[in-house]
């Protein structure tokens, strides 16, 4: 197949890339930096650049194209610093360009990166964008079939917290304890976007993604063991204080009122209601496989 992925050679796109290629399929890579030009050529794809922002951009690239990942990413937005920047705004507006893409270019397969959470408008936090862009997404005419990932938090996102294991030997959140919650790999995420690409689509499906069901505790204690520290611990702090400590960081407001909503439907289940009436079959990749990972890049510190 023709197959076109949004993303760059993210912690997903990469492997899914590499998954896609050794597959035998003929993979474009959408970056918006001519530097990955070289990188994307060495994983045996098709470099494409420009912007997701570009709606005629993405329809000239899915032309032909048998099938398109999508995905929107925080990072290609703005730095969550910027206090101008109305991250839902833009997030809409990808979707609405992602629309008249692919009516452009005539695609009529999709798989797209959502998020848990994606199933409701309230009491999620910041994930409230994803919810936004599968709804709109959903306007597309229904000749156009699309797979709804939703995968949970990523192990990978725990790499954010090095700089406060490190000044402050803790993990320092509004929420934790011994509550297990589901938690995904991107190598999980990859390899079940690389099947679904080759299975038949037909309307709109929602699937979720989860690797390990572990609890804030248990996570302190497994990296912990991993970096030689078995001190290291999760600490609670009230969601005010968390709130007001990233405020004064400069964060911009909506990501931090959106941090300590989710952290909060993280710690009553809320977040997790429609993921565990739709468990998938956990991934291959467990906590400790991503603690011996993490382990090696704090030892290179």
């Amino acid at each position: 197949m023709n197959i076109v992925i949004t993303g760059s050679l993210g912690n997903i796109g990469k492997p899914l890339t590499q998954l896609l290629v050794a597959n035998g399929h003929q993979v474009t890579v959408i970056s918006s930096k001519p530097e990955r030009i070289e990188a994307i050529r060495q994983a045996g794809a098709i470099p494409a650049i420009g912007s997701i922002q570009d709606a005629d951009f993405l329809a000239q690239t899915f032309t032909g194209a048998d099938a398109v990942y999508l995905m929107e990413a925080w990072e290609g937005i703005g730095s969550i610093y910027d206090q101008a920047i109305d991250f839902l705004a833009e997030f809409k507006k990808i979707a609405h360009h992602y629309v008249q893409a692919v009516l452009q270019a005539g695609v009529s397969r999709l798989v797209h990166l959502s998020s848990v959470g994606a199933h409701s408008e309230q009491g999620t936090g910041s994930l409230l964008v994803h919810h936004t862009v599968e709804n709109i997404l959903r306007t597309l005419p229904e000749n156009v079939a699309i797979k709804f990932m939703r995968p949970v938090g990523f192990f990978s996102n725990i790499y954010r917290w090095l700089p406060m294991i490190q000044a402050k030997g803790a993990i320092i959140q509004s929420y934790g304890g011994d509550q297990k919650e589901p938690w995904v790999s991107p190598y999980d995420i990859a390899a079940t976007i690389a099947q679904e690409m080759e299975k038949p689509f037909n309307g709109r499906t929602v699937q979720y993604l989860a690797s390990d069901e572990v609890s804030p505790n248990e996570i302190a204690r497994t990296l912990g063991k991993s970096i030689g520290n078995p001190e290291l611990r999760w600490e609670v702090i009230p969601p005010d204080t968390l709130l007001n400590q990233m405020l004064s960081a400069g964060i911009n407001e909506w990501i931090a009122n959106g941090l300590v909503a989710m952290q909060q439907a993280q710690q009553n289940g809320s977040l997790y209601h429609d993921f565990y009436l739709n468990k998938p079959t956990l991934g291959k990749v467990k906590l400790a496989d991503f603690a011996d990972e993490f382990a090696a890049v704090y030892k290179n510190l």
